[in-house]
């Protein structure tokens, strides 16, 4: 979860057992955004952000063909925190990193 993310939406995934880690948590909240995305990428997990910044640094990758492993974007104003965890607890369960490859998901899921 990038710091953007409210730790409302961390605490709910997590009781529903859904693997989590927050930039805090894993020391990596002063990083800049494409710091924070390749060491999510380094430790196979796909990066969950409010930050619009993340959407730029995403399509400059795709163009490029850089790798990266995957963006999950939950804008504030289109979601709702419920939505948001139940949508992410959807794709927890039913995909693989591999499947997350220089993807961008927006949420929430149609």
């Amino acid at each position: 979860m990038d710091v953007h993310v409210p730790h409302v939406m961390t605490r709910e995934l997590r009781v529903r057992a859904v693997d989590v880690m927050t930039a805090q948590e894993d020391g990596a909240s002063e990083q800049d955004d494409s710091q924070l995305l390749d060491r999510a990428s380094a430790m196979g997990r796909v990066l969950v952000t409010q930050d619009t910044d993340f959407l730029k640094e995403a399509a400059y990758r795709q163009e490029r063909s850089q790798y990266f492993l995957g963006i999950i974007y939950a804008p504030q104003l289109h979601v709702t925190v419920r939505q948001a965890v139940s949508d992410l607890e959807l794709i927890a369960g039913a995909s693989k990193p591999e499947e997350w490859i220089s993807r961008v998901e927006y949420l929430p899921l149609k």
